[in-house]
């Protein structure tokens, strides 16, 4: 991964084999990329380099980071629970997504058109940052598949497991287990995970 800014903007984020070559995603919306940038610098953010992409920062905190896919670019906002989005403009990266985090563009025009929402969320996340508030903590559990809730009933030693681990760790095993089609599916990917529950570990943690 790349460590010095400029690098981002002229040779990509050094994290795939299309670095520093044209089919580099961030070659591919490096005028869209550019505006962003130049729309955070503006805003007094500091810009730094982090997990290989320009991270900007305010009152010591991470406000947003830049990315780019083949298939568009955005700009990513940490705490983004607390910002009121009035206009509805911020987007779920993925299913699995708690809160809209993210603005999504697929034409660097996009960025002039939507300057002013990206200022005004800029502008609210700086002053979240100033205040030092943070999101509230999601106390919610999720609902278990069925296949694990029965595993978990049949064997008290894996439940007792399943249930001292940390929240997250419990929700990336409902995750991995919902995106099975199969009941059976579902089966063999929880004997599959025994081993990591019991060592305190996550579905995808090594």
């Amino acid at each position: 991964m790349i460590t010095e800014i400029e690098d981002y903007f002229t040779r990509g984020c050094g994290r795939c084999a299309r670095f520093d070559s044209p089919s580099c995603s961030a070659s591919k919306w490096h005028d869209g990329l550019v505006m962003l940038r130049q729309i955070c610098l503006s805003m007094g953010l500091v810009e730094v380099v982090k997990w290989g992409h320009p991270c900007y920062m305010h009152a010591g905190r991470n406000i947003a980071v830049m990315g780019a896919l083949q298939g568009d670019f955005r700009l990513s906002f940490f705490h983004a629970a607390l910002l009121s989005d009035p206009d509805d403009a911020l987007e779920r990266q993925g299913p699995n997504t708690r809160h809209p985090d993210m603005l999504c563009f697929t034409d660097p025009a996009q960025v002039g058109e939507r300057e002013p929402i990206l200022r005004r969320l800029l502008a609210e996340a700086m002053a979240h940052a100033e205040a030092g508030r943070i999101a509230p903590r999601d106390e919610t559990e999720p609902d278990l598949p069925g296949e694990l809730a029965d595993a978990l009933d049949s064997d008290p030693a894996l439940a007792e497991a399943f249930f001292a681990l940390t929240r997250g760790r419990r929700r990336s095993y409902v995750i991995a287990l919902s995106s099975a089609k199969q009941s059976e599916t579902r089966r063999r990917r929880i004997e599959a995970f025994r081993d990591r529950i019991f060592a305190g570990k996550g579905a995808t943690e090594r």
